[in-house]
């Protein structure tokens, strides 16, 4: 963990709402299960999409559970690189 990592070990919702009601700015999850436990709570606004062309023989899926419900707000192209910018429709 680093310097600015805090471990919440729960009330991850309460945790959340506190750091989006206390900094501005952008927080950035990681990881399909965080997200999914996130986008339950209704607190993820925005998805952002890297689509790389590569192919991998596994690993984990975007979206750990069903995918919400998204729409599409934006599209960039940086270099082979598609990057896809969605909210919860």
């Amino acid at each position: 963990m680093g310097p600015n990592a805090t471990l919440i070990k729960d009330d991850l919702e309460n945790a959340i709402r506190t750091l989006k009601r206390e900094h501005e700015g952008e927080i950035e999850v990681a990881g399909p299960k965080l997200a999914y436990s996130l986008t339950g709570l209704g607190l993820i606004d925005e998805y952002r999409i890297y689509l790389h062309p590569v192919v991998l023989g596994q690993g984990n899926p975007y979206f750990a559970g069903p995918r919400p419900p998204l729409r599409l707000m934006a599209h960039e192209r940086i270099d082979d690189v598609l990057k896809l910018t969605y909210i919860p429709a």
